[in-house]
């Protein structure tokens, strides 16, 4: 993977898979601080702490459909190469959070990618999980969550066009005016 939201992607779709019905996805840009920070938070069945240190290595994976697991083990490996760390916190029965940090200026740290087109896609790809995406620069913070849209929407899928547009640009008009505000 060679964008850090597509890393944000395999993760998160780790937590629909432990039947999360609550997700929240961080994102922490701090330029005074020079550090990326992302977080996936989940509400879902967990892992053993055994478990959580076993998912680091890329041959383990609880997928059926392949047997190696490579999203954890090669993202923990950017983190660190660019003076980072990948931290799981993991209990079962209460979820899991996944932590990742970088030296945000570090020349080897991949580019954070189309984050508002990750977000997009979880929200309309999986209805049922409620989703809260914060990103935060430097002191400004700007959160969405989709159970205000749910609500509004009374039923009317996320899916229709005019819905996954407003969602898109809601996203990214956020995420930019904070760019702007944090001279990114």
């Amino acid at each position: 993977m060679k964008e850090l939201s597509l890393h944000l992607l395999d993760i998160a779709e780790n937590s629909i898979n432990a039947e999360a019905s609550h997700i929240i996805i961080s994102v922490e840009e701090n330029s005074l601080d020079d550090i990326l920070k992302m977080s996936v938070k989940d509400n879902g069945k967990g892992m053993t702490s055994e478990m959580a240190q076993r998912i680091m290595d890329p041959f383990i994976t609880s997928r059926t459909t392949r047997k190696v697991g490579l999203g954890i083990p090669l993202l923990k490996a950017a983190a660190e190469m660019c003076n980072g760390f990948l931290h799981i916190e993991s209990h079962p029965g209460s979820g899991t959070e996944l932590i990742v940090q970088f030296q945000r200026s570090h020349i080897d740290r991949m580019p954070i990618g189309d984050l508002a087109g990750t977000i997009l896609h979880l929200v309309v790809g999986s209805p049922v999980v409620h989703w809260t995406f914060i990103y935060k620069a430097n002191d400004e913070i700007f959160e969405f969550d989709d159970q205000i849209i749910k609500q509004e929407l009374n039923g009317i899928p996320l899916s229709e066009p005019i819905i996954i547009s407003f969602i898109r640009n809601e996203i990214s008009s956020g995420i930019k005016s904070l760019r702007l505000a944090s001279d990114y």
